[in-house]
């Protein structure tokens, strides 16, 4: 098995095959990552690990998939826990590439493999993506107005129509990839509106296809234990989809107030005496049980499931 590594950076790509020396740096363009494919291609790699780095890893991860080569994301903070681990402290691109390589042949057996999305579902991506940019940038800005002066209100007044209606624009074409896309499962309870809906076309193509524990796991619902010998710590979430995990945040806020099922769990959590934040991380993790087992049935229906 030939492993490599790439470290992924805003410009640059370092790329590490194990038990060759050196490390190749290509630019971070379309002509640089069809060099980089065309390398692996011709090394025969069977196993590439590259560092998830805020998205500009993806036209890369695409490349790959779309040449039948074998690619996995990881999460930086995994990749530099495993740097810890071998006892190397000091952080570089060249390192940390070597690295990633060693990561792909001693642990290839975990990693899942990336699997590109169809068009629809990337530009859904880059839509939600900027939806999320625009709503920080109108919020600051309405809460910076009201320190200004009139003359400055006026510029900021326009600035903010401005924003506004990009945003009326940018939900309008999320609306119409929603409206081809979505199926009964992503809205069949209260509280999973269009934004919930289009975070989980875009960023959980996993769900109805791992079990209830996996997805919860997956979104960062799920309670992880801190058990040493007898001593049993507090079970606390932690890790996930970030983005995901704050669309069901707020798909679970409506739900537990107009949601009979979802109200009447919270409500039953609460007299148990758990915390409201407790009780409501609780419904989050159910309320994903409930739309993954769904579109499970629904996947299982359409033939693309077997039981």
């Amino acid at each position: 098995m030939t492993a490599a590594g790439i470290d992924v950076g805003k410009a640059s790509l370092d790329l590490a095959v194990e038990g060759q020396a050196g490390v190749t740096r290509y630019a971070n363009t379309g002509a640089g990552i069809a060099k980089v494919v065309k390398r692996l291609k011709a090394l025969g790699a069977s196993r590439i690990v590259a560092e998830a780095t805020g998205g500009y890893e993806e036209p890369l991860l695409e490349a790959c998939c779309d040449a039948g080569l074998w690619i996995a994301r990881v999460n930086p903070r995994q990749a530099r826990s495993f740097a810890l681990a071998t006892g190397e402290l000091a952080k570089t691109d060249t390192i940390d590439a070597r690295l990633l390589a060693l990561m792909a042949r001693m642990f290839a057996d975990r990693l899942r493999c990336y699997v590109a999305p169809p068009p629809w579902q990337r530009e859904l991506r880059d839509w939600l993506r900027r939806r999320g940019q625009v709503v920080t940038q109108l919020q600051a800005h309405k809460q910076q107005v009201a320190m200004a002066s009139p003359q400055v209100r006026k510029l900021a007044a326009r600035t903010i129509a401005a924003l506004a209606r990009e945003l009326a624009a940018v939900d309008r074409a999320m609306q119409t990839l929603i409206d081809q896309h979505t199926t009964p499962a992503l809205r069949s309870s209260k509280g999973l509106g269009p934004v919930f809906q289009a975070t989980a076309l875009a960023l959980l193509p996993e769900l109805g296809q791992l079990g209830r524990r996996q997805i919860a796991k997956l979104v960062g619902v799920a309670p992880m234990n801190r058990d040493s010998g007898q001593s049993q710590g507090k079970r606390r979430v932690r890790g996930g989809r970030a983005p995901m995990r704050v669309a069901l945040y707020m798909a679970t806020l409506s739900a537990v107030r107009w949601d009979p099922l979802m109200k009447a769990h919270y409500q039953q959590l609460r007299a148990r005496g758990k915390l409201g934040k407790v009780a409501l991380v609780a419904c989050m993790r159910k309320l994903l049980g409930i739309v993954n087992a769904r579109r499970r049935d629904e996947l299982r229906a359409e033939g693309a499931l077997t039981a």
